[in-house]
């Protein structure tokens, strides 16, 4: 029996191919877990070593046994918790500092406009002599508004002339500027008309990336809706990342001192502002700091020591795995110490699912080549790719490793591919046997 059609078919296909053509969202490139802030006026071309040995210093110091260590960043099993311990510290001793911030704003404080110009100078000076190429290295300036904006500006260009000029327009890769305080997208527009006319008259190779500091509700929400995408689209293609200032957002909403935490109700509602608004446009997210840090009490005893940074860490690796649990794998960390927690509570996460992520991606790759190769349509592609994620993120970070993708049915360079394409070449062999 024949159906007939009232639409012609060159006005379905013509459908299809415009529908078929649209563009699909971007999956963001991978980020790196955390940044390190600190003042300007600290930064040399050797910081990026002295923190990941303090904070090796401080795993050798306080992190006591594989039991005792992964109790403090939440890990109960003993076996894992001795993996755990051993990727830490193989994290530690390869790769301790994935990014910092050379800061100009908070950390560094208000300086008189002589101090500010010859740090600038000297800081960009001692990046283009910084070797560690594994880390992503940028800077931030103070807020494009108010009374900072000249000084922000001028931070700007002698740094970024100074800094293009030493390394002769090489900067390094990932090379970006934070921009404090955002509250409209004429201030991201003002500074990516800055970092071209900068990139075009050095000769500067790379593009210069944008970070943004998201710390008002302004920035978050406005009268015509979400506000992060106008900001993001001011950058025109710049922005990598977006920040969440938990504090400063805050207090602007009256929350007082006491209360001011990154597991405030105000900062679970901001990050799914933040996921919500990035979705699909390859931005990352980053959360904010855990101001308590694992510092031990002066004259302490070496017990209360212990005690007090094991406390620290285990609030840090609560916030960490909060984050996560938003789908946020990035976090501010302000103190070198604070490291061990943060892997420590990654390794966790990732080691503790392992097994069974890896049983269920192995069991959803079989069914849903099976549905394709008989030609139905396996419609929870959905959950694939949430699977493929997990062992993305772990593997990215350095809690997983490349064995433990293969045994969950994918090989490393799969990863890089969407749940349904790994399932359609999979099934094309087959179905044409």
């Amino acid at each position: 029996m024949t159906t007939d059609l009232s639409l012609p078919g060159s006005f379905v296909g013509a459908l299809v191919q415009r529908l078929g053509s649209a563009p699909l969202p971007v999956r963001p490139r991978p980020r790196p877990v955390h940044v390190v802030y600190g003042g300007a006026h600290l930064f040399n071309a050797a910081t990026v070593a002295k923190l990941g040995e303090r904070a090796r210093t401080a795993m050798q110091s306080f992190a006591g046994d594989a039991s005792t260590f992964g109790r403090t960043v939440g890990v109960a099993d003993a076996s894992i918790a001795q993996q755990v311990m051993e990727r830490v510290l193989d994290k530690l001793a390869r790769r301790p500092v994935e990014a910092m911030c050379i800061d100009f704003e908070d950390g560094y404080g208000p300086r008189t406009d002589e101090e500010e110009d010859a740090e600038a100078v000297r800081a960009a000076r001692e990046l283009a002599a910084t070797s560690a190429p594994e880390a992503l290295i940028g800077i931030r300036i103070k807020a494009l508004s108010g009374a900072t904006v000249g000084r922000g500006i001028r931070t700007l260009d002698l740094f970024v002339t100074s800094y293009a000029k030493a390394a002769r327009g090489a900067l390094r890769e990932g090379f970006s500027i934070t921009l404090p305080k955002v509250t409209s997208p004429e201030q991201v527009a003002a500074l990516a008309d800055v970092l071209e006319h900068l990139e075009r008259t050095l000769g500067v190779t790379r593009p210069i990336e944008i970070e943004l500091m998201i710390e008002s509700a302004r920035s978050l929400v406005t009268e015509s809706g979400l506000a992060i995408p106008m900001l993001i689209e001011a950058a025109r293609g710049r922005v990598v990342a977006v920040h969440l200032g938990a504090y400063d957002l805050t207090a602007e909403l009256g929350v007082t001192a006491g209360d001011q935490r990154l597991d405030h109700p105000y900062c679970d509602l901001a990050r799914m502002l933040l996921q919500l608004s990035t979705a699909g446009l390859g931005v990352g997210v980053s959360d904010g700091a855990t101001t308590t840090l694992p510092i031990p009490p002066k004259d302490a005893s070496a017990e209360e020591s212990a005690d007090a940074v094991r406390r620290a860490w285990a609030l840090h690796a609560a916030n960490v795995r909060r984050a996560i649990d938003a789908g946020i794998f990035q976090g501010w960390d302000l103190h070198p110490a604070q490291l061990p927690a943060r892997y420590g509570a990654l390794h966790g996460y990732f080691l503790e699912r392992k097994a069974g992520m890896s049983a269920r991606l192995r069991s959803f790759v079989a069914r849903a080549t099976q549905a394709s190769r008989v030609g139905q349509v396996f419609d929870d592609a959905a959950t694939g790719q949430g699977l493929m994620t997990f062992f993305a993120r772990g593997l990215a970070c350095g809690a997983l490793d490349e064995s433990d993708v293969r045994a969950a049915g994918l090989s490393p360079e799969e990863l890089s591919r969407s749940f349904a394409e790994i399932v359609s070449a999979r099934a094309a062999p087959e179905a044409s046997a």
